[in-house]
């Protein structure tokens, strides 16, 4: 039996007389909602956003129910990886953004001249964001100052990100690109027919049509001039591609899938690989990583660095292929070769998160309990996989799952 330090404390006291233990200290309360919007606001003062504003945009507010929960249900991270891209890529879906890259072409020509980046990668962030912007008037869109207020107030898990993003929006209003009415997005305050968090907008946000006002909202120029921009400022290449499905030679070595170490094609044509379909991109010397995001039974992926690129929109893997996939698919390219591994069940949540604990009470990096499964966790994967005799493709599966509970780490 384990004993706290006070209590061994007041075990070893003399009996003569009762010992009078001062009591502990009442735990913080959070402060309440009308409270911490006044901190907010005060915040968003410091930060330069005149005080004016910041009071008439979160006065007279309430928490809106449905964001908190919904950070924990994001379908990108819960759904098995093969669900979250045919969902997206769809004939319907397909067939609507090459008629949408043949409306827009012009628009579309000038903005790959003034950043560097192909037509289709954009049309297909469209698509995936806001099905070409037909979800703008969905259910899900809702005010964005009322969401991240409360996700600012109410989720412990990421207090200063969305504090950070609520005061952003409110430097949107006092900058004038949008009005209150016009401020609405998601349940976690991405906007507009790409879906730009607050602070991206700031940053990365341009007024590609010339009316004085960077309208995301309203404005296809704007909006998709503005995601190229937010991919060339995170160092997207022109004239190259995001990688492609490739297959394995018999007796690979899975230690090499370890999506970060980059050899060039020539190298990678050498171990053994070739492409599932067509040919390898045109240059030899041009770089990539292996990624196995199913592990041996699925497909497999070349990631040239623009796919890196594509995650800084959102470090989901399964949106990142997902963007990539269709905007091959938008080109006129077919789906993937080899299917995904659909008869293994996907963990949960809740097993992912036990998954990386056993592993780091096991001595591997995972960089983390949070049931998402990242490189760092695939990394302690492959390694624990690799000095027991499995497979080392870094998958997450439940029979990997019973092998590092039969492991011995101790229960979470």
């Amino acid at each position: 039996m384990r004993f706290s330090a006070t209590a061994l404390l007041l075990a070893l006291l003399p009996l003569a007389g009762p010992a009078r233990a001062e009591a502990p200290p009442e735990p913080a309360q959070p402060p309440t909602f009308e409270r911490c919007l006044g901190e907010l606001a005060a915040l968003a003062q410091e930060r330069g956003v005149p005080r004016t504003v910041a009071d008439a945009a979160l006065s007279g507010i309430a928490p809106d129910p449905g964001v908190v929960p919904a950070t924990q249900s994001q379908a990108e991270f819960v759904k098995p990886i093969w669900e979250y891209v045919e969902a997206s890529v769809t004939p319907e879906r397909i067939a609507t953004g090459q008629a949408k890259l043949a409306e827009w072409s012009e628009v579309l020509g000038r903005i790959e001249a003034a950043y560097g980046v192909d037509r289709h990668v954009l049309v297909a962030f469209w698509g995936v964001e806001s099905n070409y912007g037909a979800a703008l008037d969905g259910p899900g869109i809702r005010p964005v100052i009322p969401a991240l207020a409360t996700l600012a107030c109410g989720d412990t898990g990421r207090p200063g990100l969305w504090r950070d993003e609520l005061v952003a929006a409110l430097r949107i209003l006092s900058d004038g690109d949008a009005d209150r009415a016009r401020l609405t997005g998601s349940w976690a305050g991405a906007m507009g027919h790409t879906q730009f968090m607050p602070s991206a907008f700031l940053r990365h946000a341009v007024d590609f049509d010339g009316d004085g006002r960077r309208d995301i909202w309203r404005s296809v120029p704007d909006a998709l001039a503005s995601t190229a921009k937010f991919l060339k400022d995170f160092g997207w290449r022109p004239g190259e591609g995001w990688g492609l499905e490739v297959r394995l030679p018999e007796g690979f070595d899975h230690r090499l899938a370890d999506e970060t170490t980059e050899r060039s094609f020539a190298e990678w044509r050498a171990l053994g690989l070739e492409p599932a379909a067509g040919a390898f991109p045109e240059g030899a010397e041009r770089r990539a990583a292996l990624l196995l995001p199913t592990g041996a039974k699925g497909p497999a992926f070349l990631l040239e660095p623009n796919f890196r690129v594509i995650l800084r929109y959102n470090t989901a893997l399964a949106y990142a292929l997902t963007v990539a996939h269709l905007s091959d698919r938008l080109r006129g390219g077919t789906g993937f070769v080899r299917d995904w591994p659909r008869g293994v069940r996907m963990l949960t949540t809740e097993e992912r998160t036990d998954l990386q604990t056993r592993l780091a009470a096991l001595g591997y990096a995972v960089g983390g309990a949070d049931g998402k499964i990242g490189p760092k966790t695939r990394s302690a994967i492959r390694a624990f996989q690799a000095a027991t005799g499995l497979v080392p493709d870094g998958y997450a599966e439940p029979a990997l799952l019973d092998r590092v509970r039969a492991a011995g780490a101790p229960a979470p």
